[in-house]
């Protein structure tokens, strides 16, 4: 535990991993968030992209939406963001319409993260919003997660391309299995 961190923030990434977890298990990139306003957790997603056909199905965004509809309004000053990995653009972008106070992040991204690894846009000053922004919190289980996802999803690819290029799958339509596979 990294004692310059409230226990709180880890006790909500800790949240924030488990709606990760679910996004895994649906297949989806794990990445989850949780929305907390004076110390209660109001809103969580998850990623959903691919099963909701719906490219802003960003966890972020799911539990920006969720926290909206819970408090009645749009605006969030006074809550909180918690999420697995850096926010996107998209997702920054929605975190400063809803005034978010502040936001905690494991992972860093580094092919689109927008706090800081690709672009800052918490920093930039022509913009009207400014949360305060914290990353690398339980950093390694949240990279962990994401390893797992994408070695795993390397792997089955590895497994269908060699399925498919065996000379049993080369025959059309033959999906007998090779008499190798089937002695004793």
């Amino acid at each position: 535990m990294n004692r310059d961190l409230p226990a709180t923030d880890e006790t909500y990434m800790g949240l924030a991993l488990a709606q990760a977890r679910a996004a895994m298990a649906q297949g989806e990139v794990p990445v989850g968030a949780v929305v907390v306003c004076d110390g209660q957790v109001v809103a969580v997603g998850h990623n959903c992209p691919v099963g909701g056909h719906d490219p802003s199905a960003h966890a972020e965004m799911q539990a920006l939406r969720a926290a909206a509809l819970a408090l009645g309004n749009y605006r969030l000053p006074e809550c909180e963001l918690y999420v697995t990995l850096e926010p996107c653009v998209m997702c920054a972008g929605a975190i400063m319409h809803a005034r978010i106070k502040r936001v905690v992040f494991g992972a860093s991204d580094p092919k689109t993260g927008a706090c800081g690894s690709v672009v800052d846009l918490f920093a930039e000053p022509r913009l009207n919003h400014h949360a305060e922004v914290i990353g690398g919190v339980m950093r390694d289980e949240c990279v962990g997660i994401l390893q797992t996802f994408f070695s795993e999803r390397r792997a089955a690819a590895r497994a269908r391309r060699l399925a498919q290029s065996s000379p049993a799958a080369e025959v059309a339509g033959d999906t007998s299995v090779p008499p190798s596979e089937t002695s004793n």
